[in-house]
């Protein structure tokens, strides 16, 4: 993997796949499968790696985060990034800190929770971890005003924040006025949208952000790519096409459970055996099976 500090100026030249963590019967991470999910992303040009929710990583334990790290240091390509995330409270994330430092990866991203949380102790909590780490961190915005915008700028300007992740659900992306607080205090040249494709284009197009982290770009990572590219030559109606190529599985996600539905995709797709998933979820039913494979289908990625 790509070792270092990391580069902000990286985040427009690659999709950031945040991919399924592949287990075997035992529930223990699967090099070998992981590793293919990591070439099938590198052979369709993605060369960004956040492993986070969709990994599961809220229910991981130490033991398997110390795994985990050393799996990703020996399988991502020289030219890979990799995110890991840690937390989501903040003596776990401590503690993996202490893991983290024995592994060369340029940042880490704490995962968010809404629950025994305030904007000001999560504040405490980033500066502290930062300082701890010794690195600037990647910021979550999953829940709104999960940190107001004073205490971003405050973290900002105390060197703490890597990027940001942005990734508020709003039935109409182009209404957000937290999301445009946020690039008033924060460069949006730092902020990534991080729903996937759907919001996108206004993302990038409307606010300025710069490119956007994706889960299902784990099953057709070159459109995924291409639809960024497409975005930042102001290519729209390409952009827009390809957005909804990507609707039937986006949709099933959001309709059902979108770790739980990546998951499954990801393994019916051919991608790898992405095996069972990480309690305190569950894999999905045979019903939901193939309405999978329908979508899959539909994106022309199964017969």
């Amino acid at each position: 993997m790509k070792t270092g500090p990391f580069n902000p100026a990286l985040l427009p030249e690659s999709v950031f796949a945040v991919p399924p963590l592949a287990r075997d019967s035992d529930y223990q991470i699967d090099a070998d499968e992981n590793e293919k999910i990591i070439r099938y992303l590198e052979a369709g040009g993605v060369r960004s790696l956040l492993y986070g929710g969709n990994a599961v990583l809220y229910h991981t334990s130490l033991a398997d985060f110390d795994n985990l790290l050393a799996m990703l240091s020996d399988s991502a390509g020289p030219d890979t990034t990799v995110v890991p995330s840690i937390g989501p409270s903040y003596g776990i994330a401590s503690d993996q800190i202490g893991i983290l430092q024995e592994f060369d990866f340029g940042t880490a991203m704490l995962l968010p929770s809404r629950d025994i949380v305030d904007s000001a102790g999560i504040a405490t909590g980033i500066r502290m971890l930062a300082e701890q780490y010794g690195k600037p961190l990647v910021v979550y915005l999953k829940h709104d005003r999960w940190l107001e915008p004073q205490d971003i700028q405050s973290l900002e300007a105390d060197g703490a924040i890597s990027w940001i992740k942005y990734a508020v659900v709003r039935e109409n992306p182009a209404e957000d006025n937290y999301l445009r607080e946020v690039t008033d205090v924060f460069p949006a040249e730092r902020i990534v949208s991080g729903i996937g494709e759907q919001p996108a284009i206004v993302h990038l197009r409307d606010f300025g952000i710069t490119g956007f982290t994706s889960g299902c770009v784990c099953v057709s990572p070159r459109k995924s790519m291409d639809m960024l590219g497409a975005i930042q030559s102001d290519d729209i109606e390409m952009a827009e096409s390809i957005r909804q190529y990507f609707r039937p599985l986006e949709d099933l996600r959001d309709g059902i459970h979108p770790i739980r539905v990546l998951h499954e995709a990801v393994r019916l797709a051919g991608v790898a055996e992405t095996g069972p998933i990480q309690p305190m979820l569950s894999n999905v039913c045979e019903e939901t099976q193939a309405k999978i494979r329908e979508a899959l289908k539909t994106m022309k990625l199964v017969d």
